[in-house]
């Protein structure tokens, strides 16, 4: 089985966003932050080198013999655009999808190549709405820390 290489660490959140090369990011980096906080009353976590995790579940694949911890939601903010991490995909978020503003989906990414390009407080709703949803649906381990 192969082992999962982005873990849960106690690497300083705010210094890895301090960290990032780009002053902007930095800033969105920060804000992101707060939104974070906000959004599901969970403290941050590191994960890997560059993931800002909030809250933890315990996976198992459906598809392999993989399994392993992940954050609930989260948000990386990239050299090319902000990464957030969305579990459950966007099927439940239409709606507040068309008021965010400028942005692009994948299965489970949302990408916004600049904080001012969207309605943050409608990217608050978006996470809370998805953290929610993720900590009903997945087995939520309460407290871990690398």
């Amino acid at each position: 089985m192969v082992e999962i290489k982005t873990k849960v660490s106690n690497a300083s959140v705010v210094d890895f966003i301090n960290s990032v090369k780009d002053e902007t990011r930095i800033k969105e980096g920060h804000e992101l932050l707060k939104i974070f906080k906000k959004a599901t009353g969970e403290k941050p976590n590191m994960w890997g080198k560059s993931i800002v995790g909030f809250g933890l579940y315990h996976y198992k694949s459906e598809r392999s013999s993989q399994e392993g911890d992940w954050p609930l939601t989260g948000f990386s903010p990239r050299k090319q655009n902000l990464t957030l991490y969305i579990m459950l995909g966007f099927n439940d978020l239409a709606g507040l999808l068309k008021k965010l503003g400028k942005h692009k989906t994948s299965k489970g990414c949302l990408y916004i190549n600049k904080l001012a390009d969207v309605d943050t407080q409608v990217l608050q709703k978006i996470i809370s709405q998805s953290y929610s949803s993720a900590k009903k649906k997945y087995s939520v381990i309460k407290k871990k820390t690398g």
